[in-house]
């Protein structure tokens, strides 16, 4: 069955937008990030996130610090109901995108070891396996995969 396209934007995230990103992280993460830890990140020179906006509302969203020549993935997330229609790879590649705009020369960051739909994302965009975190998730002990991108 085919997808109908959907109208979006993508922007900068905003401060009116936390609730939304904090609504999609509930969906999403077995240990969601907060309201207040969204406003921590608007705050932070080194933070930026690009979301995704349809008819209003924040679909999806993902999240880098930007520091000296490297960009470090905070978060990657689509609203359940938004699935399969590309997102992930618009936020990713907006990402990508902001780092050659500010002359990074790698990207990396952690996930679940377990997440292969991520990983599988993170994989079409060169990012490869560097290594392993052992019990990073404090929720259930998972492991983390590091993962890198050189630009």
């Amino acid at each position: 069955m085919k997808r109908e396209k959907i109208n979006y934007k993508i922007e900068d995230f905003k401060k009116e937008h936390i609730k939304d990103l904090v609504e999609i992280e509930n969906c999403c993460f077995t240990t969601p990030w907060t309201k207040h830890m969204f406003l921590k990140e608007f705050e932070n020179n080194l933070s930026h996130y690009k979301v995704i906006i349809v008819e209003g509302k924040v679909v999806a969203y993902a999240g880098i610090w930007l520091i000296v020549d490297e960009g470090h993935i905070t978060n990657v997330a689509v609203h359940p109901k938004y699935k399969g229609n590309g997102f992930g790879n618009i936020v990713m590649q907006a990402l990508i995108d902001l780092c050659k705009e500010k002359n990074v020369k790698s990207m990396t960051l952690e996930v679940r070891t377990k997440n292969q739909v991520a990983i599988n994302l993170y994989e079409k965009y060169d990012f490869k396996k560097a290594g392993i975190r052992k019990e990073y998730y404090p929720d259930t002990k998972e492991d983390a995969l590091i993962m890198w991108k050189e630009l």
